[in-house]
């Protein structure tokens, strides 16, 4: 069953004319999700403290996911992380500090609720610096996993991926586009549901008018950091000013959210915003205030500019590396350009194989949003939990390049 391409307008129909919205026009997918504002526990942010052992934790910061601590014996301690609300996806999240008065090796054990399993292998920051916790120190088991680790009084985290959280990803964007004002507008068009900013990179040179229209999304789901730094490096490849980008950004325009869900990362959440749910099931009646701000912004600069929307790509992490991408082809802007893109791919990265997984949406996810609302290439953009961030930073990049060069073509 081929889905509908239709939309519903929450505005003045007469005569059976369509006669303008207020809003963006919603998307009808097949199957329906409910997306309404569900309730979320948040964590009691404190010090958990052993005397005894010298030992301490804490959730005291942005980002943080611990719930609880109990001490099983001098050494071994087990951290209990939660969920933000049920049902939810298994990619249980946890990031917390530990230090010991003196120094000494405790092995931690990590507790989820029900039939959760541990997906991350843990990042360690020490001195600001991350590491990866190497296999003879974490072991993966049927009942917990474990971590054994060497403390001393100097403060270490130990999170599920490194820490990137609204204030550290705005940080990032003002040096971005530090000396690039003329070409790159910074905006804040809304607000989340406590009151963060969100924030969209509006990024063309010349005039706006007529200019088709690329999105970048990414952090739908806060631990999805991979996805993130594939689109650092996907961005920072078109701000470098060379004569393919200025090439490129007299001829595209880019729309560039850089964290779709600030809320749920800052509150350390497995995969929600504060609003409790997926926003990434929300791309057809837009519940959600990311989700509305974002696809209205869309439709304003559409209707203002008479642009049409030709690509969207939304950057994620899993497992491992994958593209997911629609089966329709022939009604969008550029039916060839994702083999185009992919054969280019697997030319410029050296032992690189294309791994796209085609379906048409059937859930309002953002890929079916680009092409039932708009007729644009979609893409789900996937970078594994533990791909190299040197293999990321490269495959960002690479990307980058390819596309600016076929849509140049």
């Amino acid at each position: 069953m081929k889905l509908p391409q239709l939309f519903i307008c929450k505005s003045i129909l007469f005569l059976g004319l369509f006669l303008g919205c207020a809003s963006a026009p919603e998307v009808l997918f097949k199957d329906t999700i409910d997306t309404e504002t569900k309730p979320i526990s948040y964590q009691q942010k404190r010090v958990f403290t052993f005397a005894d052992s010298g030992v301490s934790f804490s959730n005291q910061f942005e980002g943080a996911r611990l719930n609880a601590v109990d001490q099983l014996n001098d050494s071994v301690f087990i951290v209990t992380i939660l969920p933000e609300n049920e049902p939810i996806n298994h990619s249980p999240f946890y990031a917390f500090d530990l230090w010991s008065s003196s120094p000494k090796e405790i092995t931690l054990k990590f507790k989820y609720p029900g039939e959760y399993k541990h997906r991350y292998i843990p990042k360690i920051r020490t001195n600001g610096v991350w590491s990866v916790a190497d296999s003879l120190n974490f072991k993966f088991d049927e009942n917990f996993s474990s971590l054994k680790l060497k403390i001393n009084p100097t403060v270490k985290t130990v999170s599920g991926q490194e820490l990137h959280t609204s204030s550290v990803v705005y940080s990032w964007v003002d040096q971005l586009i530090e000396g690039k004002e003329s070409f790159v507008r910074s905006k804040t068009i809304g607000k989340t549901k406590l009151k963060r900013p969100f924030k969209v990179l509006d990024i063309y040179k010349g005039s706006p008018k007529n200019k088709p229209i690329l999105v970048l999304l990414t952090r739908q789901h806060p631990p999805e950091v991979t996805g993130y730094f594939a689109f650092q490096a996907f961005l920072s490849t078109i701000l470098e000013e060379n004569k393919l980008t200025t090439s490129f950004l007299k001829h595209y325009r880019i729309l560039a959210f850089p964290l779709m869900n600030p809320d749920g990362v800052d509150l350390g959440h497995w995969r929600h915003n504060a609003g409790g749910v997926d926003t990434n099931r929300d791309w057809s009646f837009y519940h959600q205030p990311e989700i509305k701000t974002t696809v209205d912004y869309i439709n304003q600069v559409l209707r203002k500019n008479n642009s049409k929307l030709v690509l969207g790509l939304d950057f994620h992490s899993t497992w491992y590396d994958v593209f997911y991408t629609n089966k329709e082809r022939d009604s969008t802007a550029f039916p060839e350009f994702l083999p185009k893109w992919f054969s280019a791919l697997e030319q410029n990265i050296s032992n690189y194989k294309v791994n796209e997984k085609s379906s048409n949406s059937t859930k309002p996810v953002s890929k079916g949003w680009f092409l039932y609302g708009h007729n644009a290439v979609g893409v789900t953009y996937e970078i594994g939990d533990d791909t190299p961030r040197d293999r990321i930073r490269l495959i960002g990049m690479e990307s980058a390049k390819a596309m600016m060069q076929i849509l140049e073509e």
